[in-house]
């Protein structure tokens, strides 16, 4: 879980929803409270535990359903809500949620994403300092597991039209990796990247 809050009645309500959904093979991201006193929002962001594919719209009415009978099981004062009357709102992350987690990465094996690549340095004496951010590199995920990623190298054409050229795969701990961010694909997206670009070996 990435619990947004970090308060004893957000952990109970993050508890209740978690369990709700981890049943149906998802993972909650996050529960958020906002909205007027009056009508509060709870929206609830959930993903897929393992897999690549998406989630469909059976799949998060079957969600919201889930977190609906479980937080009417729990009674009217519930964890982070109290007695307030509140609407649910059940989504996904979508591609804007940076990958930080080993899970993240799975979940986009194949597609395209920009990441700085943190480099070691080193002191005067020869003791490894605080690593450095490198430029921001532009690669297509090819496999992660719970210690790191490969990834593969992709640059635009010299020019305007002309096919992106493909590097050689590169594997990184995650301790070196930033953030990453996934680039939306017009004609392509994870499960249909081009084989040239995810075949080669490390």
């Amino acid at each position: 879980m990435d619990p947004m809050n970090t308060s004893p009645d957000s952990a109970g309500l993050d508890a209740l929803v978690s369990a709700a959904v981890g049943p149906l093979g998802l993972h909650l991201e996050s529960t958020t409270v906002g909205g007027e006193p009056e009508q509060r929002v709870l929206t609830v962001v959930v993903d897929r535990s393992e897999g690549t594919e998406g989630l469909d719209l059976d799949e998060l009415a079957e969600a919201t359903r889930a977190v609906s009978v479980a937080l009417d099981a729990a009674g009217e004062d519930l964890p982070g809500l109290g007695t307030a009357p509140y609407q649910l709102e059940v989504s996904t992350p979508g591609v804007s949620r940076p990958l930080t987690e080993p899970r993240h990465w799975r979940r986009n094996v194949g597609r395209l994403v920009t990441v700085q690549i943190l480099a070691a340095t080193e002191t005067g004496g020869g003791e490894p300092a605080a690593a450095e951010p490198s430029p921001a590199l532009t690669a297509r995920i090819q496999s992660a597991d719970e210690a790191g990623v490969v990834l593969v190298p992709v640059r635009p054409g010299a020019k305007k039209g002309m096919p992106a050229k493909v590097g050689d795969p590169e594997r990184h701990p995650y301790a070196r990796l930033g953030p990453a961010t996934v680039q939306v694909e017009l004609t392509r997206g994870g499960a249909g990247a081009a084989t040239g670009e995810l075949k080669t070996e490390v």
